[in-house]
């Protein structure tokens, strides 16, 4: 699914009245899809009692027409006015000839009224300032917000956002203090950037895409995209009835040291459980001795070990006659920073050997690399890099502050000059290509702030690699994957305990749901 900023969603608006479908016929569907979602939400209209919340311009106007149309289903609607309607505003007067109840801030009793109607509402419909908000909130306005938030904090109430929760920035997601935080955000036509950077995006709560009738097509050259079910479904490497081991691919994973051999094996399970025919681990005996009690169905190939059951620099000459009968080699996970696995990482990466045709490169290995001037220089075009912010702020030379403040110009700047697919993890973790291309993951779960989801998210993208997968698209479904079984865990159990084996249990039935074409439920969409 697409994604846009503020600017782009205003240039679709007008090539869509340009080909026909007028700004009047988006805010009627738009109102209309608002109003579905609000019925769904609530579990019905009729007899729901809803304040909508109405500010100037088209976002007030999707929120009169959703008034009007939840008004027709037989819910108690009073709209509160927070900005003058033009006399001839068609969709004002459409609520007025129904009789809906309408008030102005400057109606006498206006703050007892509002006190009352917030004591017995259901739901507030938030239709304030939309995308085109660049001021503070201040005036009627913040007071208004001031007075919803306070009446939720002791009733049931729900809040439910048009477009964007007022306050929050559609682009950059920052969030004015006054901002009343959405149990649920209806966004129209396309979800903006904005409501996956933080701090807004904590205010959105669910969210849901309305369909507002664009042309088909319309949005066709933005090459931001957010990641969906349906998108992932068709991402994923097909599995042939007539199929053996070698159909699907051979994936080769350096990692681990005396003190993580658990890294190891988890991003073999990884790499297994997304369906990897065969995987190798190449590590110490010492190491592989430990990953294979916890894993038995890795295959090994022991490599020199040096002090602390590190790989060894020699290591290379052992690594390097087997690695090409393999489509995928993993690099990085629970390496250590033993100098010997340092000289080991240069030799491999940097010393003009031919590698196998997909890599992808975590953890340590990226540490290794930040050190090294012109480092991404020596590196096949096209392989994957997985850093965290801190890993990332290293191989930038900038500040993890730095990196968190602008994560998609980060990960997009990188990824262009690197010309390498960048996966900068994090709450909605972005995924950037070479070409500008950059696709960007719906969750944002504390459950996953575990130690060890990063080694098995390589070992999934990894595993996927191996099968044929582009790096882009290979990166894009697995960080996909590895989000939505961190939901299914926290729908189960909780936002925290969860072991980063859990995942790996978990990616089979994820992966079912996606190729099953149902949805894969999560908190965002």
């Amino acid at each position: 699914m697409k994604l846009v900023s503020v600017d782009q969603m205003r240039v679709l608006e007008r090539r869509s009245d340009e080909l026909g479908v007028s700004y009047a016929s988006l805010m009627e569907t738009a109102g209309v899809a608002v109003a579905r979602s609000v019925r769904r939400f609530l579990g019905g209209a009729a007899g729901q009692r809803i304040l909508v919340l109405v500010g100037p311009g088209n976002n007030g106007g999707d929120g009169l027409v959703a008034a009007r149309q939840l008004h027709d289903w037989g819910a108690v609607v009073t709209a509160v006015l927070l900005a003058p309607r033009p006399s001839d505003d068609a969709t004002f007067n459409a609520v007025a000839e129904r009789r809906i109840e309408w008030v102005t801030p400057d109606a006498p009793g206006f703050e007892a009224m509002l006190q009352a109607r917030l004591a017995g509402a259901d739901a507030v419909l938030d239709a304030v300032l939309g995308t085109g908000r660049s001021r503070p909130l201040a005036g009627a306005i913040r007071e208004v917000l001031a007075a919803v938030g306070a009446a939720r904090a002791h009733t049931r109430l729900k809040v439910v956002a048009v477009d964007v929760p007022t306050g929050v920035d559609a682009d950059s997601g920052a969030a004015d203090p006054a901002v009343l935080r959405a149990d649920l955000t209806v966004t129209l036509g396309f979800p903006k950037t904005g409501l996956f950077r933080h701090p807004g995006a904590a205010m959105v709560g669910a969210l849901e895409i309305a369909d507002i009738g664009l042309p088909n097509g319309l949005g066709d050259g933005i090459t931001a995209e957010l990641l969906t079910a349906g998108g992932v479904r068709a991402l994923l490497p097909e599995r042939p009835s007539q199929a053996n081991k070698g159909t699907f691919g051979r994936a080769l994973v350096v990692a681990g040291c005396g003190n993580y051999p658990g890294a190891a094996a988890l991003a073999c399970h990884g790499a297994l459980r997304s369906g990897a025919g065969l995987v190798t681990l190449a590590a110490t005996p010492a190491v592989g001795r430990a990953a294979a009690a916890a894993l038995p169905e890795p295959t090994h190939l022991p490599l020199q070990p040096a002090g602390q059951d590190a790989i060894a620099g020699t290591a290379v000459e052992t690594l390097v006659p087997a690695m090409l009968q393999y489509d995928a080699l993993l690099l990085g996970c629970g390496l250590g920073q033993h100098p010997e696995t340092r000289l080991f990482v240069e030799r491999l990466l940097l010393g003009d050997l031919t590698l196998p045709p997909r890599l992808l490169i975590d953890a340590d290995a990226l540490n290794f690399l930040a050190s090294l001037p012109q480092w991404w220089e020596r590196l096949p075009q096209g392989a994957v890099l997985t850093p965290h912010p801190g890993e990332m702020a290293r191989l930038l030379g900038s500040t993890v502050a730095e990196v968190q403040a602008d994560r998609i110009g980060a990960g997009l700047a990188a990824a262009a000059q690197w010309r390498l697919v960048v996966v900068l993890k994090g709450a909605h973790t972005i995924i950037a290509a070479p070409d500008g291309r950059w696709r960007l993951s719906p969750f944002a779960n504390p459950v996953l702030a575990s130690a060890g989801t990063g080694d098995v998210l390589a070992g999934i993208i990894a595993g996927l690699m191996a099968q044929g997968a582009s790096p882009f698209d290979g990166a894009s479904v697995g960080v996909y994957l590895h989000g939505a079984a961190g939901e299914a865990f926290a729908r189960a159990h909780g936002d925290a305990g969860l072991l980063a084996s859990d995942l790996c249990a978990l990616l089979p039935d994820v992966m079912r749901a996606v190729k099953a074409g149902g949805p894969v439920e999560h908190r965002r969409i």
